[in-house]
């Protein structure tokens, strides 16, 4: 079985104007190709609330750093209040979207994922010698990867929201 370790866990908060349509497409082209990680989503659902609504959204990301590592993030955006809105922006009516989000971001080290080493005690043993002594700052570059993979997005989102907020 393979081995997990979080390596990064955060989020971040915004209340604002922003245009969800665009927002959704930026994340997901950040990551896919900013960052070259496969995305599922895993979950989307919207309660409607009158002329507002909410909608849950999680998304299961994964890069491969060797055969060995992996990178794993489950990012959930949580979105209360999402509600149409027109702006006046150059002389021009815009409509665009008026809500709060919420976004988590969990950032996994995955070692072994594909189990090869857990086929027998006496793999399991080499594993641990060479986790140990062998890859110790090789394990150290990955999550710091994976760190600051994390905190781009999360900056790169929050940047993009602050942008949109200020049109």
């Amino acid at each position: 079985m393979a081995e997990k370790d979080t390596t990064y866990n955060s989020k971040m908060k915004f209340d604002g104007i922003f245009n969800f349509k665009e927002f959704y497409k930026f994340c997901y082209n950040w990551l896919t190709e900013e960052e070259s990680m496969e995305l599922k989503e895993k979950k989307y659902s919207e309660q409607i609330y009158g002329n507002s609504k909410n909608i849950d959204i999680e998304w299961n990301c994964m890069k491969r750093f060797t055969d060995y590592f992996r990178f794993d993030a489950i990012i959930t955006f949580k979105i209360i209040g999402l509600s149409n809105v027109e702006i006046n922006q150059d002389g021009q009516k815009i409509n665009t979207n008026k809500g709060k989000i919420e976004i988590s971001v969990k950032g996994v080290l995955v070692r072994d994922y594909e189990g090869k080493f857990e086929t027998t005690a006496s793999l399991k043993f080499m594993r641990a010698i060479y986790e140990k002594w062998i890859i110790t700052t090789r394990v150290e570059e990955f999550e710091d990867e994976i760190l600051k993979s994390c905190q781009d997005f999360l900056d790169q989102a929050k940047a993009y929201l602050d942008l949109e907020a200020k049109k």
